[in-house]
């Protein structure tokens, strides 16, 4: 069952994007992929190989063994059968009993990479090194992508600019059917069944994003850090290799692969447990652009739905509850701007969750688990070569009608989602048959506004300010620096109260410091907006919202939510920022 909301605008089409796509074609290019300063090394050009190392040791001071894994009934289980076919990867050779390892994952990535020789129509698979875990394991991504063929009539080749995909598996290091998934996809890119799709698209994979916390066992980085809620704030080398490889590829398609409690909370909360073989969502956060919304519904949940279900899977929307046993309240997945799905919707990008039935669950299901990510994954790369025109246009379309924007209209600060109610399908733990719940439920299909300014043309950072200029470069936000002093027409943030709090989302406080259990305190602030001239120095920044990016820049900039640059210490002092309402008349030079 589908709440009404979810139906809202589904099937009004994109039908009013047709005449904007071909106006879009010859207007506007894609967002700039420049490289940008050192932390973060560019990853354009491929890395010589190198022998495989052993990996270093699963533990790190201070991590804690992982949960034993969480039994289900006999009768749940009858409901998740294996699939009449095995997969080639180490996790499931005979007598398997943990799954693929570090070590191994960087062989079969080497093993996979190859030149195409100049050959037209040949498949090329580069390795990428996008730095290192915490704990030292190299963070490792292939790259695919075909030559172009001749065109038979003329002898010139077709357009060698195609969308590119983005596939991340195992952020969180102890949901590993994304990474196990991944491999299988890889080896299917390489020469099998998904081969063709190298025709219309490039595809960048990243198997395991967390390498720590897939040899612990746990779901965090190293440094008790949750890597996808830490997008926006980069301070992990993990979610830095996420946004290095977004800034350089720019991906037209991201899908990031997790699993989800099967068991957990729910039979204590609602006397039952996880009925679905996948979860899904797409990206769900304020202003995030329409169109990407109806493309990442008509053009791809749709086709992945019917794709799971020709395979016997069972999907709905992804949702949670949070750790409070007394809190019986169902969300669909968070609104705010630090999820990698928020993150790179605001990239304007068609941003994919895909969640499957198993954490909590050790290698129970462990087939079904792969078999769901990589029939979901396989749709979404079809989809995407079979709309890759679609996608340019689209792609174009938006990052034109995103910049011009600027100085217009108003921009949501923050949103909620809407409370409202839902028949829910679960199972009883005991039967394993079916029992509909209905829930309370938090709807992130019509988002609730709780504040909203006029949308500036873009933000002034005072000269001290170099770390957020970085990070912002770090995600591929165009940066000037003011070259002379002068004043700009604007506003300043007057603190009018302020307290430091853990920073939450639907599950409840993010993990977001030293240690699995601990949460770093946000400064939590309330501004007024005072205008004012702005006297500003040489060597300050301007960060114009007249880019594709814009929507980024103010989920970073504006200062009072809890996801902010000022809210995380990345924006050292509320003086230092200020909103421009006049475009600049000061030489300014950009950023490299």
């Amino acid at each position: 069952m589908r709440s009404s909301s979810a139906n809202r605008w589904i099937g009004h089409g994109l039908t009013g994007l047709a005449p904007l796509l071909v106006w879009a074609c010859s207007s506007v290019s894609l967002v700039e992929t420049r490289p940008v300063p050192a932390p973060l090394p560019s990853v354009s050009q491929a890395v010589p190989l190198a022998p495989p190392s052993a990996a270093p040791s699963p533990e790190w001071p201070g991590a804690s063994a992982p949960p034993a894994p969480q039994v289900e009934g006999a009768a749940v289980a009858a409901r998740f059968p294996d699939p009449a076919f095995s997969y080639r990867t180490p996790a499931f050779e005979a007598g398997r009993a943990g799954f693929t390892s570090n070590a191994e994952l960087r062989t079969i990535l080497h093993g996979l990479v190859r030149d195409d020789d100049g050959r037209p129509g040949a498949t090329s698979i580069r390795l990428l090194q996008v730095g290192s875990s915490q704990t030292g394991v190299p963070l490792e991504a292939l790259q695919f992508s075909r030559a172009p063929v001749p065109l038979a009539a003329t002898g010139a080749t077709a357009q060698a600019t195609r969308p590119t995909v983005l596939l991340i598996g195992q952020q969180h290091g102890d949901e590993p059917a994304g990474a196990e998934a991944l491999i299988v996809i890889a080896q299917e890119m390489a020469g099998g069944a998904l081969a063709p799709v190298l025709d219309r698209i490039d595809v960048v994979i990243l198997a395991r994003a967390n390498p720590d916390g897939a040899a612990a066992g746990r779901r965090l980085t190293a440094s008790g850090i949750d890597a996808n809620r830490d997008h926006l704030l980069l301070r992990t080398p993990e979610a830095q290799a996420v946004a290095q490889l977004v800034r350089e590829f720019d991906p037209a398609v991201v899908v990031d692969a997790h699993e989800f409690a099967a068991i957990g909370r729910y039979p204590q909360k609602f006397g039952a447990v996880q009925r679905f073989d996948a979860l899904v969502q797409y990206a769900m956060t304020a202003n995030l652009p329409e169109f990407v919304t109806k493309a990442s519904e008509e053009w791809f949940r749709k086709p992945l739905l019917q794709s799971l279900k020709a395979q016997g899977l069972s999907e709905e929307w992804y949702y949670t509850t949070s750790a409070d046993a007394a809190d019986k309240k169902i969300s669909m997945g968070g609104v705010q701007p630090d999820t990698g799905r928020n993150v790179y919707g605001l990239h304007n990008a068609v941003s994919f969750l895909i969640e499957t039935r198993g954490g909590g669950l050790g290698r129970a299901h462990l087939a079904r688990r792969v078999q769901t990510q990589v029939t979901a994954i396989g749709s979404v790369l079809r989809s995407a070569a079979a709309r890759a025109d679609d996608l340019q246009k689209l792609r174009r379309f938006v990052a034109a009608d995103v910049a011009a924007k600027a100085c217009h209209g108003e921009a949501i600060v923050e949103a909620a989602a809407t409370p409202s109610e839902y028949n829910l399908r679960m199972l009883d733990p005991q039967t394993g048959a079916d029992k509909t719940v209905n829930v309370a439920w938090d709807s992130a299909l019509e988002l609730t506004t709780l504040k909203r300014r006029a949308r500036p043309c873009g933000y002034w950072l005072g000269a001290d300010q170099v770390d957020a200029a970085l990070h912002l470069r770090a995600l591929g936000v165009q940066v000037q620096r003011l070259d002379e002093p002068g004043a700009l027409r604007g506003e300043v943030y007057t603190e009018t109260a302020r307290e430091l709090a853990a920073r939450r989302d639907v599950r409840g406080s993010i993990a977001d410091g030293a240690g699995a259990d601990s949460s770093a305190q946000a400064l939590m602030v309330k501004v007024d907006l005072l205008p004012v001239l702005v006297d500003v120095g040489a060597g300050s920044y301007y960060i114009g919202l007249d880019q594709p990016l814009a929507n980024l820049v103010i989920a970073a900039l504006e200062p009072d939510t809890q996801s902010s640059f000022v809210a995380n210490g990345v924006v050292t002092e509320l003086k230092s920022q200020a909103r421009v309402l006049l475009r600049p008349e000061i030489k300014m030079t950009a950023m490299p």
